[in-house]
């Protein structure tokens, strides 16, 4: 069972992380070391070439990441983000993303996740990240 309600998450960001809830990203799943997000497609988010940007590819990632640590050690908004690679492997449609994430392993200090996005509708993975939050001490 999730320690944080998706309602709470979302609540969580617009007090604490306003940036990403401007995103406008919704939890569509948050259970124990779990999360799904969907970001809406908008025509902002586009680069050159009519694709999704590497850089709200980031961000999303690492927000459902953020979910996933929250998931399992409640809130504690000071969880930060220690190390986020990327990899991209196609070019995302100019659809909606969805986020898969989970826990990999969760230590005292350290959490450590992957995060699988795709373009809705297709099975084909457009990038694969792997993360490491800090917990900090209780």
């Amino acid at each position: 069972m999730s320690r944080i309600s998706p309602e709470e998450f979302e609540a969580l960001l617009r007090e604490s992380v306003p940036f990403a809830a401007g995103m406008d990203a919704k939890c569509v799943e948050l259970s124990d070391g779990k999360a799904v997000f969907r970001l809406p497609f908008r025509d902002d988010f586009t680069r050159p070439g009519g694709t999704v940007s590497g850089p709200l590819l980031m961000a999303l990632a690492d927000l459902a990441m953020f979910a996933v640590v929250l998931s399992a050690v409640g809130k504690v908004e000071m969880a930060v983000t220690t190390n986020l690679n990327i990899n991209f492997l196609r070019k995302p449609a100019p659809v909606d993303v969805i986020a898969v994430a989970r826990m990999l392993k969760l230590g005292k200090r350290l959490a450590v996740g992957e995060v699988e996005l795709f373009s809705d509708g297709d099975p084909d993975m457009v990038a694969h990240v792997t993360a490491t939050y800090s917990i900090p001490p209780r």
